[in-house]
């Protein structure tokens, strides 16, 4: 796990209050949601409220890919990633 994925493990674990949940017990390829993590609609907004706020970017709610960005730790990492880049160019 590189280090955004890991900060972003980091950042679930803290907004949606997982007491008894690690950092390493969220391996990046996991699905958040469902059988994964099992995460929520709910939990899905908090997350994107506070990734938002930590990486100072812009998750359009309305937006079908949105969604897919949401599946992993992993694909969450590689969005952010591509968010911060386009706003250096």
């Amino acid at each position: 796990m590189n280090a955004l994925q890991q900060e972003i493990a980091q950042l679930i674990i803290d907004t949606l209050n997982l007491e008894d949940v690690a950092v390493d017990d969220i391996p990046p390829d996991q699905p958040l949601f469902g059988e994964g993590l099992g995460l929520d609609s709910v939990d899905a907004l908090e997350l994107a409220l506070a990734l938002q706020k930590r990486y100072d970017i812009r998750i359009a709610s309305d937006s079908k890919d949105a969604r897919q960005h949401f599946t992993t730790v992993a694909s969450l990492a590689a969005f952010v990633q591509a968010q911060q880049d386009a706003c250096k160019s």
